[in-house]
């Protein structure tokens, strides 16, 4: 039986006096946590541009929010407040001397610059804590950073800290994280899903505007669904893997985790982009992902009307809520009153796709953990030879739901079973 520490109850904010903010020339300032919280991404980037407020006032409503929710949501693993002050700070100082020298520099500035930013703590980040959600990775300290916190960092993200997530991402609730769950900021009685619970869960709170998830089998985007943020899994390539704890490695992906699609975009953007590290990502250009957004209601219509869109008999499947067909119902509606042809299709494969994923990912996965052996890092069992030591430390380090789906995996991959298994539903997959 394992025995681990409680988790904390609320996330410990590292020491550090809260700094004086800058005093704004151009317009009043807004000072009202709550006011500046629950504004979204791009509307904090411009009030930062035009002096309306800090990028160090920014960050501490956020942090104050933190503090004062995160004991029932349990959204967070860590938060670094001494690093996201340090980041605010010269952020705070690029738009002072950016505003003093003109709109030439200012046009200049990157895109996140100031803007709050939560971490799956599935992401690699130099000298942070990357537990993977799993006590077998507990107090392990990453020496090196992920491409796309080279990118956040580029784009002038203030990094606030990790999210909570279910171990190794194997899991749909965020209730299979090794720290303990985490709740819905709806209704602390149901899950915000998984496996990027955390982050959809951050956002949602309004501690931060927006969030780094990875999603493997549905993991940004069932989370962004439970929680009514928006969550997108990017084309595979599209941002790089390196510095990403794997899971199932041809099915794994990075995306953003946002309150409205132009943040998402903007985040999306941000990280996006060819990382010579990883020989899966895509040698393409990043497109401005804003630039077609519709700006306004009127707009969005505009871009509905004459669409046809998809409606797939097979998602309306038994056992589905009543109260989630009625909101699903209701943007059909939505859509057709905007003029939008809705087509009923069949997707008959669909019914194959659970089985395949079931297969194909724990399959992958009991060779990429198959390195957590507590040799190297991460919890270790030193109280027998070398064979019991690695048994007792994979034992007590991986939770029930990982241990199920290695064993699945592995039985997969055996002899015997490959062809059977793991090749037909490569076959399928494709």
């Amino acid at each position: 039986m394992r025995h681990w520490p409680t988790p904390p109850s609320a996330p410990v904010i590292t020491s550090g006096s809260r700094p004086s903010s800058a005093t704004s020339t151009t317009a009043e300032r807004v000072t009202n946590d709550a006011a500046l919280t629950r504004l979204h991404a791009h509307e904090m980037a411009a009030r930062l541009r035009a002096g309306e407020v800090s990028s160090t006032d920014l960050l501490e409503a956020h942090l104050a929010t933190i503090a004062a929710t995160d004991t029932a949501i349990h959204a967070w693993l860590a938060v670094d407040g001494d690093r996201a002050r340090a980041a605010a700070t010269g952020a705070e100082q690029r738009l002072s001397a950016a505003r003093r020298e003109g709109d030439v520099a200012m046009a200049a500035l990157p895109p996140l610059l100031g803007i709050p930013v939560g971490l799956k703590d599935l992401v690699i980040a130099k000298g942070r804590q990357a537990t993977a959600g799993s006590r077998i990775l507990e107090g392990f300290v990453a020496p090196y950073d992920a491409h796309i916190v080279e990118q956040l960092d580029a784009a002038g993200a203030v990094i606030v800290g990790k999210t909570n997530m279910d171990e190794f991402a194997m899991g749909s609730s965020t209730e299979h994280s090794g720290y303990g769950p985490t709740a819905n900021p709806w209704d602390l009685s149901r899950v915000p899903g998984g496996s990027s619970g955390g982050s959809a869960a951050a956002v949602a709170a309004y501690h931060v505007p927006l969030a780094i998830g990875t999603d493997t089998g549905g993991s940004i985007r069932q989370p962004a669904s439970l929680t009514g943020t928006v969550g997108i899994k990017p084309t595979y390539g599209r941002v790089s893997r390196y510095g990403i704890i794997a899971f199932a490695s041809s099915l794994d992906q990075v995306g953003p985790l946002a309150r409205d699609t132009r943040d998402a975009a903007l985040l999306l953007g941000a990280v996006a982009g060819r990382d010579e590290r990883d020989s899966t990502s895509a040698p393409l250009d990043v497109p401005d992902f804003t630039a077609t957004l519709p700006d306004g209601d009127d707009e969005a219509a505009a871009t509905l009307r004459g669409l046809r869109l998809g409606l797939p008999r097979q998602y309306f499947v038994e056992g589905m809520q009543p109260g989630v067909e009625t909101r699903i119902r209701e943007a059909v509606a939505a859509f057709e009153a905007a003029g939008a042809e809705i087509v009923e299709v069949d997707m008959p494969h669909t019914d194959y796709g659970l089985a395949t994923y079931y297969i194909v990912a724990p399959a992958e996965a009991s060779a990429n953990l198959a390195r957590y052996d507590g040799i190297r890092y991460g919890h270790a069992v030193r109280d027998g030879d070398v064979i019991a030591n690695y048994l007792s430390t994979r034992d007590q380090g991986f939770g029930a739901e990982v241990k199920r789906r290695l064993m699945l995996g592995t039985y997969a991959l055996s002899a015997g079973y490959r062809d059977a298994y793991y090749i037909k539903a490569q076959k399928v997959r494709t």
